[in-house]
C-alpha cells in the first residue's frame, strides 16, 4: 500500500539529485549583468538556476517503461521538429583521420559575434549532429534571444566516419579516445578565443567528455560539462548485455549493426591500408549476419578504437575496463551535471556518489530510458523531450552567472601547419576544408538513429 501511495505521489517522480558532502564553492554574478560577485556552492547553484531538476518528470503514459522509452527515441518520427542546420568543417589529426564539425547557426542564416558562448557536442555511439536528441538541445539553445532562446552557437564534433565524415586513417573511435575532442576544442578554443565553450554529451559521447574533463582537470578548454545517459561502467553494461537474453538479441545486437553497418560503408577507405590489424579483420566482421556488440569490440575497437599505445587492448574486457569513466569522475574539475534514468536497459551501474567530487551533480529520474525523457506536454497533448528543460537551463546559468576562476593558461602555436598546445607534440589538427551545408533532420541512411 505505502509503494501504491508513492507511486501517485508527486515526489515519486521527481527526480533524485546527489552531491557531494561539501559541494564545491563556486564565484557567480550577485545578479545578472552585475560585476559585483558571491559565493553558492554547487548545490545552491543548481537549486536557484535550475527549477526542472527539482519538479516531476512523468513519462507519457504508452512510454511507460525504460524499454518503450528508448524504442521510441530509436523509431519515433522527429523529422518535423527542432530543426537545425549547420556549416561542416573537417579537420585532419596527426595521424591522417577526420573530424566533422558542425556549426550552428550557419553562416548564410545569422552571423554570431565571436564572443558568443558556445555548446560543444559529443553525439552518441553511430549517431551525428543530425540526431534528435542533438537537435531537441541546439534548436532552442540556437535560436536568437528575440525569439525565445539563448542566441548560443552550437558545434558538433562528429567522429571518424559517423555523420558523412570520411574516414581517412585506419583508425575509428571509442567510449574511452579522448585526443579527437582535445584536439577538436583546442581548435574551436583557438578559432573563438572570446567565448566561453561549455561541453555537453549524450551516452557514448558522455563517457568521451568525462573522461577527457577529468584528464584535463584545471586544464579543461570547456568551463562546465553535462553528461546524458553516460553509460559510466562498461564491464557491468557489457555482463548485462551478454547474459540477459533480451538484452543481448535486441540492444546489444542493435548497436553492434549499426556499427557494422558504419565499417561496411567505409570498408573501401580501410582496404587502403591493407597491412594495418584493423583492416585484416573486415573480411570477418563484414561477413557475420549478427553480432553482438562484445564481439565487434573484440573484432574492431580494441584494435582501432584510438591511438597507439593504448590500443590495440588483448581482449574487449580490457578496452571496456580502460574506457570506463565511473572510475575517472573524482578526477573533474569544472561544475558537471550528469543525468540518467534509473530504468535505462543499457546502463547498468549510477556512480551516484562520484568519488566524493565536489564538483559534480548527478540527477536521477525513476523513468526515460536510454536518451528518451519522453513525456506529454499539458497544452498541446504532444509528446517532447523532457530533458530540454533542465539541460537549456544548466547551459544559460554556467554562462551566464558563473565565474571561471583557477583555469590554467595553455599556449598554443603551430608546427608544419598543425594546430598543437605547447608542451604536447603528439596531437594537433588542421582545417583541411569545408564540408558545405548540413541539414540537421536529414539522418544517415541505415543507422538506427537515437543510439
Amino acid at each position: 500500500m505505502d509503494l501504491i501511495r508513492s507511486f501517485f505521489s508527486a515526489d515519486y517522480w521527481k527526480p533524485n539529485l546527489h552531491f557531494a558532502e561539501s559541494p564545491a564553492s563556486l564565484s557567480v554574478k550577485s545578479f545578472p549583468g552585475s560585476t559585483e560577485t558571491s559565493q553558492e556552492n554547487l548545490q545552491e547553484f543548481i537549486e536557484a538556476r535550475c527549477p526542472s531538476l527539482f519538479k516531476q518528470f512523468c513519462p507519457t503514459w504508452w512510454l511507460f517503461n525504460g524499454h518503450l522509452q528508448t524504442a521510441y527515441a530509436v523509431v519515433g518520427d522527429f523529422s518535423k521538429i527542432d530543426k537545425v542546420e549547420y556549416d561542416r568543417t573537417f579537420l585532419r589529426t596527426l595521424d591522417g583521420g577526420t573530424i566533422g564539425l558542425d556549426s550552428t547557426p550557419p553562416a548564410a542564416v545569422r552571423n554570431l559575434e565571436d564572443d558568443a558562448p558556445i555548446v560543444v557536442v559529443l553525439h552518441g555511439l553511430t549517431g551525428g549532429s543530425h540526431e534528435s536528441y542533438v537537435r531537441a538541445i541546439l534548436a532552442p539553445v540556437c535560436t536568437p534571444v528575440e525569439e525565445g532562446g539563448l542566441g548560443y552557437r552550437g558545434i558538433v564534433v562528429n567522429f571518424r566516419g559517423c555523420a558523412g565524415v570520411p574516414l581517412s586513417s585506419p583508425q575509428l573511435y571509442s567510449a574511452g579516445h579522448t585526443d579527437d575532442i582535445r584536439v577538436a576544442v583546442l581548435h574551436i578554443a583557438k578559432r573563438y578565443p572570446n567565448a566561453r565553450l561549455i561541453g555537453i554529451g549524450f551516452s557514448l559521447g558522455a563517457n568521451v567528455l568525462t573522461r577527457y574533463l577529468a584528464e584535463e582537470g584545471t586544464r579543461s578548454r570547456l568551463i562546465a560539462g553535462c553528461a546524458v545517459a553516460c553509460p559510466w561502467d562498461l564491464v557491468m553494461n557489457a555482463e548485462q548485455l551478454e547474459n540477459r537474453w533480451f538484452h543481448r538479441n535486441v540492444y546489444s545486437k542493435a548497436m553492434a549493426r549499426n556499427l557494422q553497418t558504419l565499417v561496411r560503408r567505409h570498408a573501401a577507405s580501410l582496404y587502403k591500408f591493407p597491412e594495418h590489424p584493423l583492416t585484416q579483420v573486415l573480411p570477418e566482421v563484414l561477413s557475420v549476419k549478427s553480432l553482438a556488440l562484445s564481439q565487434f569490440d573484440k573484432a574492431v575497437t580494441r584494435v582501432g578504437g584510438g591511438s597507439s599505445p593504448p590500443f590495440p587492448f588483448p581482449t574487449a574486457w580490457d578496452y571496456y575496463v580502460w574506457a570506463s569513466s565511473h572510475k575517472v569522475l573524482a578526477d573533474i574539475r569544472v561544475p558537471f551535471l550528469a543525468i540518467n534514468a534509473e530504468d535505462d536497459p543499457i546502463v547498468q551501474v549510477l556512480p551516484v556518489e562520484a568519488g566524493g567530487n565536489p564538483f559534480v551533480a548527478f540527477a536521477v529520474t525513476k523513468k526515460g530510458g536510454h536518451l528518451g525523457w519522453f513525456e506529454t506536454d499539458e497544452k498541446t497533448g504532444y509528446v517532447r523531450r523532457w530533458l530540454k528543460k533542465p539541460v537549456v537551463e544548466w547551459l544559460k546559468a554556467v554562462r551566464e552567472d558563473l565565474i571561471v576562476e583557477g583555469r590554467q593558461d595553455m599556449s598554443t602555436h603551430v608546427v608544419d601547419g598543425f594546430l598543437k598546445e605547447v608542451g604536447r607534440d603528439d596531437i594537433g589538427c588542421k582545417e583541411v576544408g569545408k564540408g558545405g551545408h548540413v541539414v540537421g533532420v536529414e539522418g544517415e541512411g541505415g543507422l538506427l538513429a537515437g543510439l
